[in-house]
């Protein structure tokens, strides 16, 4: 596609980007929310407790790693070389990162559970769900880089096949091992790891799609050595620079999510069960609007290696405008259906009134949000990953523990106004950033020659 078509059409290259991945991002959230439903029409609520509980706690130790997704897809995006030696790269950082993991994590998960406040009976099936979903980690890890890459090359399509297929597969196995075969939280530990498993050997054989020689490059690039950390070091240097950065930004991202639900925990079951439900839809709205965040990441770091302002301020500007006017669309089905979506999750008298108190926290966030995922988008993309980071712990330390600290005696309305609070200073503290870019005109000159840092070919205008 020609410079021209694409300053002509920013809108649609941006929606044609961005669908597939919607669909396959809310495949995600709408998983979890499977599990939910289905434990939480279990006749005690301590089966979605625990699950709530464990999914949370795998939550924090995977999504720490989100930044092999996000890392990849920015490094791959301003590649001129199609970005294979940095799938590559992120792999085996996923898959020495994935068993480090389990060596550490699976002595300590009993302590990790009862750090959660979980109740005596939610206690065990949260660990036997962490002590299964553990196994397919490393897995789990190389997936996010298989994800990266695609996005990074403009593949949205190769997404949502992989998604789309391993969630479909989790949920046929969640009804048959939960409520067949009565497993519980096993049954939906077990239906998840096989979910990985599968969507790792479909990603592979996707990979043909974007290059029909990409064995053959793959082959090549280990045969030469070029991956290994001491053969080239420059590229890995770079890889771990900006993977530092998102994985602090992420911690503490998980960290409060955890806390979050730690908090609930602790005032019973029921505030426990309802903020879990709440969280499912809050994860389905994020996870929708991610995908423009997604087509953001991949257009910013082609502009960024056509050194194309143009190009960016089109990408930033139409993606904005399809943002927003889904977050407008989400708020009000949010507000419109509240009854018919609580009943969807669960049956659960004390639960329902729990979520019914606190939902219109729910409903105002999605509008806030959007600024701050589609900036992430802009930021992953143009390489600027520590100012995620530092606002990020702006929004962590000096603004969500400070207001959760004043506002206790408040119940569960104070910990959802301090996650009110926190998206919000993170949208703020990003708009920041974004305007000081833009007024100093430095976004396309230092991203462009950031980029070149780890590249032998300088020239990456058309």
């Amino acid at each position: 596609m020609q410079h021209s078509q694409l300053d002509k059409q920013p809108l649609r290259r941006v929606w044609n980007l961005a669908w597939p991945m919607i669909l396959s991002n809310i495949s995600v959230p709408l998983l979890g929310a499977v599990d939910t439903a289905i434990l939480g029409h279990l006749p005690s609520p301590e089966y979605l407790s625990g699950v709530a509980v464990g999914a949370s706690v795998m939550s924090m130790l995977l999504w720490a790693f989100g930044f092999l997704r996000m890392g990849t897809t920015g490094l791959v995006a301003r590649s001129d070389k199609g970005g294979v030696d940095w799938l590559l790269r992120a792999l085996l950082l996923a898959l020495c990162l994935g068993v480090l993991l389990q060596i550490i994590a699976f002595p300590l998960l009993s302590h990790i559970v009862g750090w959660m406040n979980a109740s005596v009976e939610a206690g065990p099936h949260a660990l036997s769900y962490l002590q299964i979903r553990l196994i397919s980690a490393p897995i789990a890890l190389a997936n996010f880089a298989i994800l990266g890459f695609f996005i990074g090359r403009q593949d949205s399509r190769a997404p949502l096949y992989i998604l789309l297929a391993a969630n479909i597969l989790n949920i046929g196995l969640d009804f048959l091992l939960i409520l067949g075969l009565g497993l519980g939280a096993k049954g939906a530990a077990v239906a998840t790891v096989s979910a990985d498993l599968f969507a790792f050997v479909l990603g592979f054989y996707l990979l043909r799609r974007i290059d029909g020689d990409i064995w053959s490059d793959i082959v090549n690039l280990l045969c030469k050595r070029q991956l290994l950390p001491w053969a080239n070091p420059k590229p890995w240097i770079e890889l771990l620079h900006i993977n530092t950065d998102l994985f602090i930004r992420t911690c503490l991202l998980l960290l409060t999510l955890t806390f979050f639900t730690a908090q609930g925990a602790s005032q019973g079951d029921s505030v426990l069960a309802a903020n879990a439900i709440l969280l499912q839809l809050l994860m389905i709205t994020s996870y929708a609007l991610d995908g423009f965040a997604h087509a953001t990441e991949a257009l910013v770091g082609e502009s960024i290696a056509k050194k194309s302002s143009k190009l960016f301020q089109a990408t930033v500007h139409s993606a904005g405008i399809w943002a927003l006017g889904s977050a407008i669309g989400l708020t009000i089905l949010l507000v419109v259906a509240q009854p018919v979506i609580l009943s969807l999750f669960t049956d659960i008298g004390t639960v329902i009134e729990q979520a019914n108190h606190v939902y219109w926290w729910l409903c105002a966030l999605p509008l806030i949000a959007v600024w701050s995922y589609q900036l992430d988008g802009v930021f992953i993309g143009a390489g600027r990953s520590r100012k995620m980071r530092d606002t990020m712990f702006i929004a962590t330390i000096v603004v969500f523990f400070p207001s959760w600290w004043l506002t206790q005696s408040w119940g569960n309305h104070g910990i959802w106004f301090s996650l009110f609070l926190w998206i919000s200073a993170r949208s703020v503290g990003l708009i920041v950033y974004y305007r000081y870019y833009t007024v100093t005109d430095s976004w396309i000159q230092k991203g462009a020659c950031q980029q070149n840092k780890y590249t032998d070919t300088t020239n990456y205008s058309e």
